[in-house]
């Protein structure tokens, strides 16, 4: 068709739409309107993931007693199931209950044996020295160490709630002590039995023996913690990263909760900024998202250096994010680094509603965020790269702490 020819169609159709009456013009766009909108529904509806129930035996966890014998499998606390049973005092679907403890970590694990206890070493390094458990603890003069039961629960002083069953005051009631979930995602190596060894030997020995991690060059002297504090969850068959994290939350018991990976690839010195942040743009229901980010050292050597394959997927992800994603999650530079915390009150708008369980999840969950209009902040992180060059690590934490509200 010669382009005489195409004009002449166009103004054939030209004319015949305006022969018809404006009525039937505006019925016909809304009826094609709303049938786009239903079809896109339907597609999302057949397209989307529908994760699998918890196999009974995955709402479980084992840990380390006082004697240093492994517990038979105790079930989890599971704030989820009680909150889609819908208990009679509930006034409202997203009411929790209290927290236990201050901080939750869930370190989803596949087939990591070779790379968790030197995670695990840096890990409960800054938990005990910054949130240290109640048996490091004197209130009123009565060493608490005796209100630790052998599953790690702890015995808290009730603290005075609001309408709405969260803490009136993060500043003024914030919690001590922490707990380690570490989810082994259906391995098939030794991860669960060296989470386990990891728990006995820096329970039962007051100076247990230190693992090197990719932030430390020398393994030391570990720190002793107390019975329960690591709780070992194993899934039967392999879901994900992103079923094994949205598992692991479901069953957490802090007052604020963090997924980290297992490999160490972000630094837990830095999450004193994720609180620090957190805290600091939290709603009225004290709703709010800390975002770890290494999205300023793009052009830093250590990210140049890598393959032009990989740099330039990294680019294309990005652009991509951005082009399909709401204005407030495409704002996000780094939607990926794997190291997010949530305050106990945001839980209930994400998890429930939770379907992606590959490396995808990160956005799903930000997504899911911004439609609660839960605040979400990025706050930048070293650079977890396994540089191994600690001068070059600490110049990273020095950089100006510019954090990017969403």
């Amino acid at each position: 068709m010669d382009a005489s020819a195409f004009r002449d169609v166009c103004i054939q159709c030209v004319t015949v739409v305006r022969d018809v009456p404006l009525p039937f013009l505006i019925g016909f766009f809304i009826s094609t309107a709303i049938g786009l909108v239903v079809f896109g529904y339907i597609l999302i509806f057949l397209l989307a993931p529908i994760p699998r129930p918890p196999f009974p035996e995955e709402k479980t966890y084992q840990t380390i007693s006082e004697d240093g014998s492994v517990t038979p499998s105790k079930p989890l606390p599971c704030w989820y199931d009680r909150l889609r049973a819908g208990r009679p005092d509930q006034k409202e679907r997203d009411t929790l209950e209290d927290a236990e403890l201050f901080m939750s970590v869930v370190v989803p694990a596949y087939n990591e044996e070779d790379r968790l206890s030197g995670m695990l070493e840096e890990t409960v390094n800054y938990l005990e020295r910054a949130h240290e458990t109640l048996a490091s603890q004197k209130v009123n003069g009565v060493d608490e160490s005796n209100q630790i039961k052998q599953d790690g629960t702890k015995a808290t002083r009730k603290r005075k709630s609001n309408v709405r069953g969260h803490p009136t005051s993060p500043s003024t009631t914030t919690l001590k002590g922490w707990e380690v979930i570490i989810v082994s995602d259906g391995s098939t190596d030794q991860t669960i039995e060296t989470a386990l060894a990891f728990a006995r030997d820096h329970q039962l020995s007051l100076h247990p023996k230190g693992h090197a991690g990719p932030w430390t060059q020398k393994s030391g002297q570990g720190v002793h913690i107390p019975p329960g504090t690591i709780r070992v969850v194993k899934l039967k068959q392999n879901r994900g990263k992103g079923g094994a994290v949205t598992h692991g939350m479901r069953h957490v018991r802090g007052q604020y909760v963090v997924f980290a990976d297992a490999d160490g690839a972000s630094n837990f010195e830095d999450l004193g900024k994720l609180v620090h942040a957190c805290q600091r743009i939290e709603d009225s229901k004290l709703r709010g998202i800390a975002v770890g980010s290494r999205a300023h050292l793009v052009g830093s050597d250590a990210v140049v250096k890598r393959s032009k394959l990989r740099n330039f997927l990294m680019h294309a992800f990005h652009i991509t994010i951005r082009l399909l994603t709401p204005p407030r999650t495409a704002r996000i530079k780094d939607t990926q680094c794997g190291f997010k915390l949530f305050s106990r009150a945001s839980l209930p708008y994400i998890i429930p509603h939770m379907h992606s369980e590959g490396w995808i999840f990160d956005v799903e969950m930000l997504m899911l965020a911004e439609f609660a209009n839960i605040p979400v902040v990025e706050v930048p992180l070293g650079d977890g790269l396994g540089t191994g060059d600690v001068e070059g690590r600490v110049g990273v934490r020095s950089l100006q702490e510019e954090e990017c509200m969403i």
